[in-house]
């Protein structure tokens, strides 16, 4: 998958400073991504300048709210927006059917019509969960995306994805529904717990594992610097997201290469749903540990080197990722359960499974048709600590 060039330019942030925007091109309903620090306090002068007068229904987390909702507020209101706010719990138990009836309910009872805007102001929780809402409503709302947390600004912010969990697995249900803008402030990773900003880091490290092997090279070099923040910082959300644009804008809806995104979403996915999408197994996690069986399953066939496997794995356990099933606390499904819900993947097509692998860092592909048997035991084996 060579990556498009994404030509990014700046323009004036609200403090003065100069932020990175990037865009998603599907000609008219495309839109940019804008990143840089201290972006908040602006907010409401770039809604003002694409609604002017609006309604804003502000859907968040009791966590974000804490800490951002007032100047997401205040900006509105001083822009002669009209905000109100929905608050839904803190973690991924709110991408639920019932969360979703709360958020729609609260949408309409503030009188949000077609032509105002939702805002999700959050993590990828609440980034997915605002986003099916807004496509719900009405038919459709548009939407922007203020995403708070690293794993959200760099992967499921963009791209339209959005939708909500179900029993049977992770983001069964959803809907394509693309922003009208991402609005990334950097500074506000600078609040996020350590163990939230690592689980964000594993989607950073994906896409140097997916086809660009110089920035994962950058960024065993730099790591400390990106979690640090500053420059550095500003530079792997930039490439991170210039890579999600360039894939959305040939494959809006994953009928092509854009599957390569999931690199390590298939086994995770089975693994947070195993885990019972609690605090246990953190998104981010799951991914790292499915990207490291990745490369690892790869090696066992003879499709990568066992080096750039155990490469692979070196630099996620280095920066404090798990990469391994026994990482996980507590109890989890057997090998029958796990493989239950991997057939519940959205990539599963009549029942053949399919998987990104890989020949190499940087060298993902996409497998089609790979026998159960031979997950099965390549799970038999991971689960006794023999890979």
């Amino acid at each position: 998958m060579p990556a498009e060039p994404i030509h990014a330019e700046t323009l004036p942030a609200a403090h003065g400073s100069a932020p990175t925007i990037l865009p998603v091109g599907l000609g008219e309903r495309s839109y940019p991504i804008v990143i840089g620090p201290g972006l908040l306090a602006g907010i409401g002068a770039r809604l003002a300048a694409l609604r002017p007068g609006a309604r804003v229904g502000i859907v968040t987390d009791t966590n974000v709210a804490e800490r951002h909702l007032g100047t997401v507020e205040t900006s509105l209101s001083a822009a002669g927006l009209q905000p109100s706010t929905v608050t839904v719990a803190a973690g991924e138990k709110s991408k639920s059917f019932a969360t979703l009836e709360n958020v729609l309910d609260g949408l309409l009872a503030a009188r949000i019509e077609r032509r105002d805007l939702v805002l999700a102001l959050g993590g990828g929780v609440v980034g997915d969960l605002t986003g099916f809402a807004a496509a719900a409503l009405r038919r459709g709302v548009d939407f922007v995306q203020v995403p708070t947390s690293l794993l959200a600004q760099v992967d499921s912010s963009v791209g339209g994805k959005t939708g909500i969990n179900s029993r049977h697995g992770k983001n069964l249900i959803g809907a394509f529904h693309q922003p009208i803008l991402v609005l990334a402030d950097t500074d506000v990773l600078d609040t996020l717990p350590l163990r939230e900003f690592r689980s964000g880091y594993a989607e950073v490290a994906k896409y140097g594992l997916i086809d660009n092997a110089p920035f994962f090279g950058w960024l065993e070099r730099h790591w400390q610097n990106v979690f640090r923040g500053g420059s550095e910082r500003i530079e792997a959300i930039a490439t991170s997201c210039a890579s999600k644009a360039a894939v959305v804008a040939r494959d809006e809806k994953e009928t092509g290469d854009r599957a390569l995104l999931n690199l390590g979403h298939t086994f995770g996915h089975a693994l947070e749903a195993g885990a019972g999408f609690s605090q246990r197994l953190l998104h981010g996690e799951a991914v790292a540990i499915g990207m490291a069986q990745a490369f690892r399953y790869s090696a066992r066939h003879g499709l990568c080197s066992a080096e750039d496997a155990a490469r692979v794995t070196a630099h996620l356990n280095t920066v404090g990722l798990p990469t391994r099933i026994a990482d996980i606390p507590g109890e989890l499904p057997d090998t029958d359960g796990l493989m239950a819900l991997i057939a519940q993947d959205k990539k599963v097509s009549r029942g053949s499974l399919t998987f990104i692998l890989a020949r190499g860092i940087g060298r993902s592909f996409i497998a089609r048709d790979v026998e159960p048997a031979a997950i099965r035991a390549f799970l038999d084996a991971e689960r006794a600590g023999i890979t």
